[in-house]
């Protein structure tokens, strides 16, 4: 890839990775109730599934959702379903306390890589990237380098959503905030499903 495309590319992943999404929303909220360290697999799965998302569809996946339109739209309603799903629990999780007994946990690294390939927002960035930023005759190399800037910009700018949702955690200190911010997170990650649904 020429660095003329690359460094384009690279704006555009670093713009699009770090605005607010559906991946942001669950990991700032990740962030304040459960902390860094237990968010860190959710992190990671967002990212490697993201990558492997682009790769998979630049070297040919996108072929198939052509031939088979009726598939994009399943996924995308099966992708707003389950988007609710989430919303519907993270506003309904129990705030943790130091003392509490730990009955829920964090989003884990294959639920994070799969919830990718129902994710609008990363189909819109994964088709976006790719039929913009790859050359013509494009090799899989190229394919590859794209997954992988991705990959690294996803770590710094999705990662950093946790790290304020930790940064949160000395303003909401009492179960009331944190069940409210619970709430408006969820009402949050409805409200990326408009541009889905518009």
């Amino acid at each position: 890839m020429s660095p003329e495309l690359l460094l384009p590319l690279l704006g555009f992943a670093v713009v699009s990775s770090i605005t607010p999404g559906p991946n942001n929303t669950m990991m700032l909220a990740s962030g304040l109730n459960y902390g860094l360290k237990r968010s860190v697999p959710h992190l990671l799965g967002i990212c490697c599934g993201f990558a492997f998302l682009i790769f998979a569809t630049g070297l040919g996946l996108h072929v198939v959702f052509e031939q088979v339109p009726m598939l994009q739209t399943i996924l995308k309603y099966a992708g707003a379903i389950y988007l609710l799903w989430l919303a519907w629990k993270l506003a309904h999780a129990a705030p943790m306390s130091s003392g509490q007994t730990e009955l829920s946990k964090p989003m884990g690294f294959w639920g994070a890589a799969a919830f990718q390939w129902i994710n609008p927002k990363a189909w819109v960035m994964a088709l976006g990237a790719l039929t913009t930023y790859l050359p013509q005759g494009f090799a899989v190399g190229e394919v590859l380098l794209m997954a992988g800037l991705f990959w690294v910009v996803g770590i710094f700018c999705v990662g950093s959503w946790a790290v304020f949702g930790v940064a949160m955690r000395s303003v909401l200190q009492n179960p009331r905030s944190v069940r409210i911010f619970n709430v408006v997170m969820a009402l949050a990650l409805v409200a990326t499903l408009y541009p889905l649904l518009a």
